[in-house]
């Protein structure tokens, strides 16, 4: 068992820094956020936060761009260049191929960092989760052995620099109050024919719901508190996979939307520590639950059962399948359709008063994974009862973010001779189609 900390008669905490990382436990020596979730429901407690110092004032915050480009001429016609190697780490050396300009430089966010930007992450990331400056500090020199381990006021430049991206900042305060660090996210490890990690930041959801707009989801947290406990993994042995559809929805009526979103940034900007390709998606999960203001899951595992789509058909009157029949990878042709179909949602957000559904995809503008997305939404439609009229789904990488209605798949409305226009927020007016077309604007 973990001892309490030691108290004053006043509540304050006189137990000295050291020793944090062995206090921590499980929590501190993984190397995912929170503890996962064992099968008998015993968690290790943590003691409470110490509250932070005061942070050293920092000259300049991160810029807010969605790429990179030459901090000489502001040119993006440049390519790879080999890496330079630094005291803990090789950094990546681009060629400006701008004529006037052929100068060799590095990503303005690495530039004369003495730490890696790993380590600059994961120090962020675990203050986000409810840890002091000095726990935060120690933690990242047990996990980081080879690299000498920050001081608590180089912690705070980097949390102050990083503060216009890494929004969940702004919520921390009231999230340390409602749960401490090894419960703000629950982590469940899921054996559904390979592995998945499906993280649930508890008060994140708490707090959004908050919000007037965002008050109707008390479905969608209901089954989010019980993926852990609940889930039936045989389905996710036995249903096929909603990814390997080849079925095609009819197109009439939709259109994706093109747009700079703010996943884009944090993409660009965690993509930058990750090596290993492999990685890029377990990454990108981990920074944006704990640093993003709106993301509240990873990796949630979905399914929708045969005698689902034939009510949503025959009661909704939605059009999904084709007569009953469903196409999957491998298959010459179209077989009957199967009594399950499952899936695991990269990530989930609430956000003005939609639920997101995201899918994060390298070369996003080469992918259409409409389908996909589409089955996830109905899919989690029908687990938590909420409206397809309140999702929203979208594909994004770290340049290109595409969005759509996946109501506007399955629901088609009545003929008309009048041509239906779409008007946005920036002013822009699209044309609905009235074919069975993709149409990016």
């Amino acid at each position: 068992m973990i001892e309490k900390s030691a108290k004053d008669n006043k509540g304050v905490d006189k137990r000295p820094a050291a020793g944090v990382a062995e206090r921590f436990g499980r929590f501190i020596s993984d190397a995912v956020f929170g503890p996962e979730r064992k099968k008998d429901g015993l968690n290790v407690p943590v003691p409470e936060v110490a509250s932070a110092p005061a942070a050293l004032p920092v000259a300049a915050r991160a810029t807010m761009t969605t790429g990179t480009v030459c901090p000489y001429c502001n040119s993006t016609d440049f390519v790879k260049r080999g890496t330079r190697q630094k005291k803990h780490e090789a950094v990546q050396l681009y060629l400006c191929r701008n004529t006037e300009c052929g100068r060799t430089f590095t990503a303005e966010r690495v530039k004369g960092k003495r730490f890696p930007l790993n380590v600059i992450l994961e120090g962020i990331s675990y203050y986000n989760l409810g840890l002091s400056l000095e726990q935060t500090c120690e933690f990242l020199g047990k996990k980081f052995p080879e690299v000498t381990a920050p001081i608590p006021a180089t912690l705070s430049s980097w949390i102050e620099e990083y503060k216009e991206i890494c929004r969940f900042e702004r919520m921390r305060p009231y999230a340390i109050k409602l749960f401490p660090p090894a419960k703000m996210i629950e982590v469940t490890t899921m054996a559904h024919r390979q592995l998945y990690r499906f993280r649930y930041h508890r008060a994140k959801t708490l707090l959004s719901m908050e919000e007037f707009k965002n008050r109707r989801f008390g479905r969608l947290k209901e089954y989010l508190d019980n993926v852990s406990a609940e889930t039936p993994h045989q389905y996710f042995q036995d249903g096929e996979r909603m990814s390997e559809i080849r079925s095609k929805f009819d197109k009439t009526d939709m259109i994706v939307k093109s747009k700079s979103n703010y996943a884009n940034k944090l993409a660009e900007f965690v993509l930058r520590s990750v090596a290993d390709n492999q990685a890029r998606h377990d990454a990108l999960q981990r920074f944006m639950i704990a640093n993003d203001s709106v993301t509240i899951a990873t990796e949630v595992p979905v399914y929708i059962r045969r005698e689902d789509v034939e009510h949503m058909e025959n009661e909704l009157k939605f059009r999904i399948t084709n007569d009953g029949l469903l196409e999957l990878k491998g298959d010459k042709q179209a077989q009957r359709f199967p009594k399950l179909l499952t899936g695991h949602i990269d990530i989930v957000q609430i956000r003005n008063g939609m639920v997101h559904i995201l899918d994060y995809k390298p070369n996003a503008s080469k992918e259409k994974p409409i389908e996909q997305l589409t089955w996830y939404a109905l899919a989690l439609s029908r687990l938590t009862g909420l409206r397809l009229f309140e999702f929203k789904c979208a594909w994004f990488d770290d340049k290109d973010f595409y969005e759509f209605y996946p109501l506007h798949i399955v629901k088609k409305l009545q003929p008309s001779k009048r041509a239906r226009k779409v008007r946005y927020r920036d002013g822009s007016v699209a044309a609905v189609p009235r074919s069975d077309e993709l149409v990016i604007t």
